[in-house]
């Protein structure tokens, strides 16, 4: 008995574990942004091109397959050089990073020419694309970007400075913006209407502009 007393105990072996830290659940995969996320706060400037670049929205994806959950990315993004110059990109990637590149490339490639007066717009336009429809009022010196999600992200990037919005259609953010570009486009200044018409601007209206 003295033996067996003197003998050191060896201590107890702790339980096998299971290769999986959760039990049978499998794991989850890096969680991405929230998809009712807007107005993400990348962006910036292209020093490159001069470009002005902001995320609209970044919407994630996932893929229930065998082994789990694989998750993609969307990324909406809107670039202007505030001059009067802006497009829209979108691009998908499995990686955040990547999906945001092929979109400015995207909106790069899509540059449009809108016609800016005195820092606002020539005239009340209507824009439409899909469910998405924009209305845009011009606005006297110093009332602002009266704007939000992307119709302010838009308006800011084409260097408009004054103007009013509503939006009237579906709350997708796509459709919002390119109805937002589409009603841009139809913008016209007084002396392209008088041109098209084939008549010359009257004297008081040249005097007005100046």
């Amino acid at each position: 008995m003295a033996d067996e007393a003197s003998q050191p105990q060896q201590p107890a072996q702790p339980p096998p574990q299971s290769d999986r830290p959760h039990g049978d659940r499998p794991q989850r995969g890096p969680r991405g942004p929230r998809r009712d996320r807007r107005d993400q706060s990348r962006g910036g400037e292209d020093k490159d091109s001069g470009l002005s670049e902001k995320v609209v929205f970044i919407n994630r994806c996932a893929k229930v397959v065998k082994g789990g959950r694989r998750f993609s990315f969307s990324a909406l993004i809107v670039a202007g050089d505030r001059a009067g110059k802006v497009g829209v990109g979108f691009g998908k990637a499995n990686e955040v990073s990547e999906a945001i590149r092929k979109a400015s490339e995207s909106a790069k490639k899509s540059l449009v020419k809108v016609a800016v007066q005195e820092n606002t717009i020539p005239h009340e336009v209507i824009g439409e694309f899909g469910g998405g429809r924009v209305l845009l009022k011009p606005a006297s010196p110093g009332t602002g970007v009266i704007a939000g999600g992307g119709v302010r992200a838009v308006i800011e990037a084409a260097g408009i400075r004054d103007v009013l919005a509503k939006s009237l259609g579906s709350s997708n953010h796509a459709n919002v913006v390119k109805a937002t570009i589409s009603a841009l486009q139809n913008l016209r200044k007084r002396d392209e209407i008088y041109k098209i018409r084939g008549k010359s601007v009257p004297v008081a209206a040249v005097a007005a502009a100046a």
